[in-house]
């Protein structure tokens, strides 16, 4: 049978088990939807996960985009079968120490992370981390390479390019900065106080900086900036049109975070959400974890096309030949990178498992 021909719609939801129901295949089909992240209770193992994407992809033409949240550390959705991924804290206290290294090691962490993700079929991880570690929120913590720009710059800026040096794309996040807010925005919504001045003095360096370095996609936070608009940043044309476009010369995607979180709900129910997120400047909007708030969305939400927010998702998709499992084996780059963090890992404690799925992250 062939498969339908459906331009990527501006809806990323996600399916329940380890493969496709005819329900979750029919919701997919819909032509609002252009990508499906995973999570952790998609994954049973390497040959089962890339069975799943196969029948993801088998879908339609051209293939929805498949993500996943797979940062490292706490955050690493697959585990039994890849490489455990340190917490960027850990990359950035050996950058303290050592810069190049560092920077050798981010490199080695995107080389891997994208190698292992693109042998099961996934196009994208929502990575890297931006955010500064005031010391102010659990949330963010380790995720964050640590306090200074200039080491979140440097190493990012490493992991994009190992990154892209197999075919992967990237998103940077939160946008404009959740380190120093303490609240977690899967359960209410956070609140920075500083002024814009304040936020362009550290938070904002990383974006401003990789923007002009490769950064594909970013991922604005459910979180309040009152001194700047009256709207969390990832509903604000202010944030998301007049700083991110206009005044920082921003070009790329923009995925909202998960409209089923806590903090997004004062904007109105799921539809007026993701109607709201569209209209401040996502070109994706990410529904998670409620199949009847997916069905709502597809069912009453009528956003006006937008040719930019396509031509923008689809440049989300990995691009280049993949190496399956046997491939990676016999890949001396992909071997060396593994070994690297391998060896980091064995310098120290194990990666900290995360919580569960559908919890913060």
């Amino acid at each position: 049978m062939s498969r339908p021909a459906l331009p990527l719609g501006p809806l990323m939801a996600d399916v329940a088990g380890f493969e496709l129901t005819p329900d979750e295949a029919a919701r997919l089909s819909h032509p609002l939807v252009g990508g499906v992240i995973l999570f952790r209770r998609n994954y049973q193992s390497r040959e089962q996960v890339a069975a799943l994407v196969r029948q993801i992809r088998a879908l339609r033409t051209p293939e929805l985009l498949v993500a996943v949240d797979h940062e490292g550390g706490r955050v690493q959705r697959f585990r039994d079968g890849f490489t455990a991924i340190p917490p960027m804290r850990r990359l950035g206290e050996f950058w303290q120490r050592d810069n190049d290294a560092g920077e050798h090691l981010a490199w080695s962490t995107g080389i891997v992370l994208a190698a292992e993700l693109r042998a099961v079929g996934v196009d994208l991880s929502f990575t890297p981390v931006l955010d500064i570690d005031w010391g102010h929120s659990d949330i963010i913590g380790d995720r964050s390479f640590g306090r200074d720009p200039a080491c979140i710059v440097a190493l990012a800026g490493a992991l994009i390019r190992g990154l892209r040096a197999r075919g992967m794309a990237n998103c940077g996040k939160h946008f404009p900065g959740h380190g120093w807010a303490v609240a977690d925005s899967h359960h209410a919504l956070p609140e920075d106080p500083r002024s814009f001045d304040d936020l362009m003095l550290d938070d904002l360096q990383p974006f401003v900086w990789l923007i002009e370095r490769g950064l594909a996609s970013v991922m604005p936070a459910h979180l309040l900036y009152a001194a700047i608009d009256s709207r969390p940043a990832g509903f604000s044309p202010v944030w998301l049109q007049r700083v991110l476009r206009e005044r920082f010369k921003f070009d790329g995607a923009v995925f909202s975070d998960d409209l089923s979180m806590k903090g997004a709900h004062g904007v109105g129910d799921i539809v007026s959400r993701a109607d709201a997120a569209w209209q401040a400047g996502c070109d994706m909007v990410l529904v998670c974890n409620d199949s009847d708030s997916v069905d709502a969305v597809l069912a009453r939400w009528q956003p006006d096309p937008r040719d930019d927010s396509t031509r923008r998702i689809a440049a989300m998709c990995a691009t280049g030949t993949a190496l399956d499992w046997d491939a990676l084996a016999d890949d001396a780059q992909y071997r060396d990178a593994v070994a690297a963090l391998k060896a980091l890992g064995e310098g120290g404690s194990a990666f900290a498992a995360g919580p569960a799925v559908g919890e913060a992250p």
